[in-house]
């Protein structure tokens, strides 16, 4: 597979634009669904991000590193596959399905407008979801390095569609 191939898709819905994410994990949805939802396993691949309540009125955190946490709406949640929460003016939405080898984790992001600063967070929730099969393999991945790599990508991207 190219390393193209694992770009995001990037289309423009309306006036939202819709970034889909797609990595086939060699793992049972029962084996990847914890990284989302444990806080101890989140914390590896995503420092700043917990979950407060789980659950349709439930909610996650973002540690602002300055001392105090945002409150993020969970705003679609059926336990085992869909974990969807409000990302500010924007949504982010984590599916898992069953597959004939392991999983598919996908990675929806759902967003008003692309500003200078779209393409670093794409960049950073590819190499999440990278870090989270690493992690799922035993390994460990270089996050700046892909993530300089990943955000040229992601800025080319974003040119093509702007």
């Amino acid at each position: 597979m190219e390393e193209w191939d694992l770009l995001a898709s990037i289309e423009k819905a309306g006036e939202n634009y819709i970034v889909r994410f797609e990595r086939a994990l060699n793992y049972t949805v029962e084996e990847v669904w914890p990284w989302l939802t444990e806080n101890e396993k989140l914390a590896q691949w995503f420092s700043e991000l917990r979950v407060g309540e789980l659950g349709n009125s439930g909610f996650m955190q973002f540690d602002m590193q300055d001392g105090t946490c945002e409150k993020l709406e969970i705003t679609d949640f059926t336990n085992g596959s869909v974990l969807e929460f409000a990302w500010w003016d924007d949504s982010v939405r984590f599916e898992l399905h069953e597959a004939s080898i392991g999983c598919d984790l996908v990675l929806i992001e759902t967003m008003n407008k692309i500003t200078d600063h779209t393409p670093k967070d794409l960049a950073g929730w590819h190499v999440c979801l990278d870090v989270i099969g690493a992690l799922l393999d035993g390994q460990h991945i270089e996050r700046m390095t892909e993530w300089k790599k990943w955000y040229e990508k992601y800025v080319q991207a974003i040119e093509k569609i702007t």
